[in-house]
């Protein structure tokens, strides 16, 4: 899901030039369906893999056993994927990088905040976010954080939207009728 800038949705250059898409990714691995489980839940997670081949949020070591258990492989699939990360060059800086954010998504009701869930189509539409976000900023609303699926890892995208405020019937409305717009949740 993109707001406005051209080079959304493109894959990540890495110092040999070429580009890492999640297909690209994914690839690597084509010939071990147990590895490319664990890389979909470290892409997923935000889990890094640190110099030692050691799962990491942060600073926090992970147990390679409590990924394997989390996918279903044997510790040693988790082995040989780390390993494999940590000898490719192009691999290693996106796994070395990546990281998690925290959500306010499942804290909203807590914290007396509105989720919105929008799932939408055609989510490699530029605009979706600005589109949405601008709707609700332009009734004066503050929006406490905003997230988006990658479209390359899920089937169904979907943009969540924290606020501080309830929004308004005639706002979910205006949103539901975007064009991109497939289905709408609050909570």
């Amino acid at each position: 899901m993109h707001g406005d800038d051209d080079s959304a949705g493109r894959g990540v250059a890495t110092d040999g030039g070429e580009e890492a898409t999640f297909e690209a990714i994914m690839e690597k691995f084509a010939d071990s369906p147990s590895q490319q489980a664990v890389i979909r839940l470290l892409l997923e997670r935000g889990f890094s893999v640190n110099d030692e081949g050691r799962v990491v949020s942060g600073g926090i070591e992970i147990p390679n056993t409590g990924i394997a258990r989390e996918v279903g492989v044997d510790r040693r699939v988790v082995d040989a994927t780390t390993d494999a990360i940590l000898d490719d060059d192009q691999l290693r800086p996106i796994f070395q990088n990546i990281s998690a954010i925290p959500s306010l998504l499942d804290l909203a009701p807590v914290l007396d905040l509105t989720a919105l869930t929008v799932t939408v189509r055609d989510a490699d539409r530029p605009g979706i976010v600005a589109r949405v976000t601008g709707a609700i900023a332009d009734r004066g609303i503050s929006i406490r954080q905003t997230i988006t699926e990658d479209p390359e890892f899920t089937d169904e995208p979907q943009l969540y939207v924290v606020t501080d405020e309830p929004l308004s019937g005639g706002l979910i409305n205006e949103i539901r009728e975007f064009p991109f717009v497939h289905a709408i949740e609050l909570r």
